[in-house]
C-alpha cells in the first residue's frame, strides 16, 4: 500500500497548534484532524446529557455512538453544527478532564487512525507523535509560555465580544496544563523524535515558515500545493 504520509503538531492548550496544523493542512492539501476536538466533543456531549465526566465506562460508550464529521465549517455530531459550542470554555475544561481517562482514549483510537487517507493527513492534539501516530514523517511539539497563550486566549474571546477575565483564564490554563502533564495514560510530552518549536515571541506565519522548513527536510515540500 502506498505510504500516507502525516504531519503532528502537539502541544499545550493555546499554543496554536491548531491553526498551525490547519496552515499545513491547507499547504499541502492534506487532511486535517483536529483530535482535541473529538474529546470536545465527548464533553459537550456529556454535559448536555448529564453524564459525570468522570464515569469513563459511559463516556467511552457514549463516544462510540457519536457520528462524528469534519467538514469546513467546523465539526459536525449526529448531524448537527456543533463548533461554537465546543470552543467554549466549560466544554475545553470538561474535555481536558475526560481526555484523562484511558477508556474514552480507546474509544476514540480508532476513529484518530481513520484520518489517515491520500494524499496525507496533519494531526493535531496532546499525543498524535507519542500514541496516535508514533511513525509519523515530521513531529512537531508547539509551546509557548502560559501568559502568553493565556494573553491569545482572552484576546480570542474578547475579539468575539465575551466577557473574560484574564488572570481566570491563566489560572484555568495552568490547572489544565498541569493535569495534561501529569496524566497516567498519554501525558502531554514532546516525541523523543519531535521537533520543538517555542512559539512564545513568534507570530504565526513565523512558526509556519519554520515548521516548512523541517518538513522540507524530509521530503514532504516536494507535495506542497501551489
Amino acid at each position: 500500500m502506498k505510504h500516507i504520509p502525516v504531519i503532528t503538531v502537539d502541544g499545550p492548550s493555546g499554543s496554536g497548534k491548531g491553526t498551525l496544523a490547519a496552515r499545513l493542512a491547507e499547504h499541502f492539501g492534506f487532511h486535517l484532524l483536529d483530535s482535541g476536538a473529538l474529546y470536545r466533543v465527548v464533553a459537550a456531549a456529556a454535559l448536555a446529557r448529564g453524564t459525570p465526566l468522570d464515569d469513563g465506562a459511559a463516556l467511552a460508550e457514549m463516544a462510540q455512538a457519536l457520528n462524528i464529521r469534519f467538514e469546513a465549517d467546523g465539526v459536525h455530531v449526529d448531524g448537527v453544527h456543533l463548533e461554537a459550542r465546543i470552543r467554549e470554555e466549560a466544554v475545553g475544561e470538561g474535555a481536558s478532564r475526560v481526555a484523562a481517562l484511558p477508556q474514552v482514549r480507546a474509544a476514540i483510537h480508532d476513529l484518530q487512525l481513520s484520518f489517515r487517507q491520500p494524499p496525507g493527513l496533519v494531526a493535531d492534539g496532546r499525543d498524535m507523535g507519542t500514541v496516535v501516530f508514533p511513525g509519523a514523517d515530521l513531529k512537531i511539539f508547539l509551546e509557548a509560555s502560559v501568559e502568553a497563550r493565556a494573553q491569545r486566549r482572552y484576546n480570542q474571546l474578547k475579539n468575539k465580544g465575551l466577557s473574560v477575565s484574564l488572570p481566570a483564564l491563566l489560572a484555568s490554563l495552568q490547572e489544565r496544563d498541569e493535569r495534561d502533564r501529569g496524566r497516567a495514560v498519554s501525558p502531554l510530552e514532546p516525541a523523543k523524535d519531535a521537533h520543538v518549536i517555542d512559539s512564545t515571541a513568534m507570530d504565526i506565519d513565523a512558526v509556519v515558515s519554520v515548521a516548512l522548513q523541517l518538513a522540507a527536510g524530509v521530503g514532504l515540500g516536494k507535495t506542497a500545493q501551489t
